[in-house]
Order: structure tokens, then sequence, then C-alpha cells
């Protein structure tokens, strides 16, 4: 006899989020020590662009998309390609394809993106706290960019530097957060989720 109750099927797949966000918050991380004055822009740097900052959310955005998560898909596949787009940004001009991005290029680069991360950061109003840090101070980043980019003022992009240090680290805990309270099956890390 052929059973006509439907059976639910557990749905399978791991959460991507932790690996999107320990690869956003690494990268940026990384780079935010160079725009700080720490060290110059180097190869590690870039191939953190690449490989994790880009390639390794792109992946997790894709694993958001199976999940049915449009917010996931939306964030992660986005801010894969900003780093894949930016270390484009840095590499073609030095391999002579095309000529560098002019100052009022790259302001308008980061205004955007600035834009499109706060519009994003009205869905976190919805998920919890560490998001909401997560997005709002990496909307206040992009803006410190920009503004250093449009001044030249070397105070201004040393701040954005420590202030994408702090933003970054936040990402990373989020992450790891996640990791963590799901093996443990408590509450190790608190993200503090919307009441």
């Amino acid at each position: 006899m052929i059973p006509t109750t439907p059976v639910p099927v557990k749905e399978g797949t791991a959460n991507p989020a932790p690996l999107g966000l320990c690869a956003f918050g690494m990268t940026t991380v990384l780079l935010n020590l160079h725009n700080s004055g720490v060290f110059e822009l180097n190869s590690m740097i870039l191939a953190m662009g690449i490989f994790y900052g880009g390639l390794a959310q792109v992946v997790a955005g894709i694993i958001e998309a199976k999940k049915n998560n449009t917010f996931g898909l939306t964030a992660f596949t986005s801010y894969g390609f900003f780093w894949l787009s930016l270390v484009a940004l840095i590499v073609m001009p030095k391999l002579g394809w095309i000529d560098k991005t002019s100052e009022k290029g790259m302001v308008a680069y980061l205004l955007v993106w600035g834009l499109f991360t706060f519009c994003l950061f009205f869905g976190t109003l919805r998920l919890n706290r560490a998001l909401q840090f997560v997005f709002g101070s990496l909307t206040i980043l992009f803006v410190l960019l920009a503004w250093g980019d449009a001044t030249g003022n070397d105070a201004i992009k040393h701040l954005a530097g420590y202030e994408g240090i702090v933003c970054g680290l936040s990402a990373i805990y989020t992450g790891i957060a996640n990791v963590l309270n799901e093996v443990y099956g408590k509450v190790v890390l608190p993200i503090g989720p919307v009441k």
C-alpha cells in the first residue's frame, strides 16, 4: 500500500552565513589594516579579496538561495562581487588594460555601495543586533572611504581604516557566534535576537 500522507523532507543544507560573514570580516580587517596605515597594499590583500572575500561569499550567497534566504543571497553574492570588482579596479590598470579610476570615480563607487548597504541595513532590523552592527558600521565605512577619497585627507582615510577594522571584527564575531551557538546547541556568543 502506498502512503497518502506527505512525509516532510528535512532541509539538510548547512548554514552558509558563518562562511560569508567570516570571509567578509577577515578580508575587511586586512584591507583596513592597510587603510589605517599599518602596511602597504599588497598581494595578500588582493588574494584575500579574490578568494575569500570574493569567491567564498559568492558561494555562501548561492547556498543562501538554496535555503530560500533572499537577504543572504543578495548580501553575500553582492559583497563577494564587491571584493572581486575592487581587486579588478586595482589590478586592471597595473596590467595596462584600462586607465586607473579617478578619485571622483572611486567616490561614486564607494557611495553607491554605501547606499546599497544602508538599504540592506533596514533588513537587519528584522534579524539580530549583531547584523545590525555589521551593516550599520559598514555603511559608515563606505561613507568615510568616499569622504577620504573626495578630500584626499589621509586622516579621514586612516579613521576609515580603524572603523573598518571594527566592522570586520564584528562580522567575524557574528560568523563565529553562529558556528559556536549551533555546535553547542545554546547561546555561547550572543548575537541579540530582535524581540
